[in-house]
């Protein structure tokens, strides 16, 4: 098993960069960088879908991204307590046919004690938004 610090319980910075490395990874759409940072029986909800384990998590992140296309994101921490953090999110995408949407959202974490990702709730909601009304364009990091 491998590290990824930091480390619970977390401390406020601990938390802020948790929250920008899930960004960073996230906005790269590679589904195995993403799915490394979670355990290996990691238990998500997304939406209304239930997965289990990393296999099941790139499936997932390469069927997302193949419909979701152009994706860029942002996090915010919510709050945070022990090994949990709870984050907003928005992020935006177009479909095959051009339609542009903002999804917004809220994460529940929780880490196993090698700073690994073991659960995941999400609950995104979508809203379809003209090209013009985009806000946000790639990674904050570039």
């Amino acid at each position: 098993m491998s590290s990824m610090p930091p480390l619970p319980p977390f401390t406020l910075a601990g938390a802020l960069a948790k929250v920008q490395a899930a960004e960073d990874a996230w906005n790269t759409c590679d589904p195995q960088r993403v799915a490394s940072a979670y355990t290996e029986d990691s238990v998500w909800r997304n939406r209304d879908q239930f997965l289990t384990g990393r296999a099941e998590i790139v499936a997932f992140l390469r069927a997302k991204w193949a419909r979701e296309l152009d994706y860029a994101l942002r996090k915010e921490l919510w709050t945070f307590r022990g090994d949990r953090i709870a984050v907003h999110f928005q992020y935006e995408s177009h479909d095959t046919a051009g339609q542009w949407w903002r999804s917004y959202g809220n994460e529940l974490w929780q880490f196993d004690s090698e700073g690994l990702m073991s659960r995941r709730e999400a609950s995104i909601n979508d809203v379809p938004i003209a090209e013009s009304q985009r806000r946000i364009f790639g990674s904050r990091r570039r």
